[in-house]
């Protein structure tokens, strides 16, 4: 099992002195840092407006750290396919794995906050569809050189071929999920596919229980399954004290920037996010003491180390750290990404 690093740039808390931009700096180098200390992988969030995170342009921020490492997978966690053009994003993403010599993995999701949709003027509760049509239309983009037309729903064009090409054949493409259909697609379209934990539990019952879902998709349309991957929030605690401070963080990070995010009414969610109610729900109510092995890694290494062995054990190829949360510091950001490299990693080869 390999390890990543994962952002979503979360900064929108009550009273925080930290700005936009040094938290953008701050992301610039943990993410360069994260090849130095041997990390596999830069999995950057895109948000927009300030609603829940601050970075908008995560092919941008990969550009810079592409320029600055040799060696680290270079990804969007996840790029709101709706809110671009599927040409563009297809000609952007496949410029960054020329420029990085083949190190891009591609991954796409809807989003889950409507607010981040009205200024682009498009429908958020038709995200689902245009999803769907504009990943379709970006992986034959770079299934070859020749033009290829479409005349869909969303996207009607002639005669397109991109520049420059990628290098990588396909470059690897992810779809970011929390629900059913988007399990189903991603296996349909033959994509690789990366999960919450939380959002597992609650709707399937656990980690295992998405993968064998994936594959059994996967084989009733002729796909071999791809790459399974989760994100887990990461504190090292070695005291009481430490451990407190950390449930702290998180619980603050649930409340005050994923909460707002998330659509929580059944009256306006439409229907293919109506299960986001229920998280909300239960991240509203969530106390220190409730956070679990289902979504935080918390404590000792001994500790975060048996919790990482029943994801491997449930099929996951890949998790992806989410560190840089709930307003931690920098320098211990840095801190604990060496330490988890240098205390968990070895116990997975």
């Amino acid at each position: 099992m390999q390890f990543g690093y994962f952002t979503l740039s979360d900064n929108h808390y009550v009273d925080n002195r930290r700005s936009a931009n040094q938290l953008i700096a701050d992301i610039l180098d943990e993410a360069v840092y994260a090849e130095a200390v041997g990390l596999h992988s830069a999995w950057i969030g895109e948000h927009h407006f300030s609603t829940l995170g601050v970075l908008s342009c995560p092919d941008l921020v990969l550009a810079q750290v592409a320029a600055r490492t040799s060696r680290i997978r270079l990804a969007p966690a996840v790029t709101v396919l709706p809110l671009h053009h599927p040409i563009r994003v297809a000609e952007q993403w496949a410029t960054l794995d020329l420029l990085s010599g083949g190190r891009v993995d591609f991954a796409a999701g809807r989003g889950y906050d409507r607010r981040e949709y009205g200024p682009f003027a498009v429908s958020f509760a038709d995200n689902q569809e245009i999803f769907a049509e504009g990943l379709e239309i970006v992986r034959r983009l770079w299934a070859g050189a020749e033009p290829i037309s479409h005349h869909g729903k969303h996207y009607r064009f002639d005669d397109v071929a991109i520049t420059p090409q990628p290098v990588q054949r396909p470059i690897p493409a992810y779809v970011g999920s929390f629900s059913r259909p988007s399990i189903e697609l991603a296996a349909r379209l033959g994509c690789n596919l990366i999960v919450a934990p939380f959002a597992a539990a609650m709707t399937f019952g656990g980690l295992r229980q998405v993968g064998e879902l994936y594959r059994e998709v996967s084989a009733r349309h002729d796909r071999m399954p791809g790459r399974l991957m989760c994100s887990y929030f990461l504190h090292f605690a070695d005291s009481p004290a430490a451990e407190t401070a950390a449930r702290a963080r998180q619980v603050r990070y649930f409340k005050e920037c994923a909460i707002a995010a998330f659509p929580g009414d059944l009256s306006t969610a439409p229907p293919s996010y109506r299960y986001f109610v229920e998280i909300v729900d239960r991240l509203a109510k969530v106390r220190p003491e409730d956070l679990s092995d289902n979504s935080v890694l918390l404590g000792t290494p001994a500790q975060i180390t048996d919790t990482l062995k029943q994801v491997e054990a449930a099929g996951i190829d890949e998790v992806i750290l989410y560190v840089n949360v709930g307003l931690k510091p920098h320098p211990q950001v840095r801190d604990e990404m060496a330490r988890f490299m240098a205390e968990v990693a070895p116990a997975f080869g």
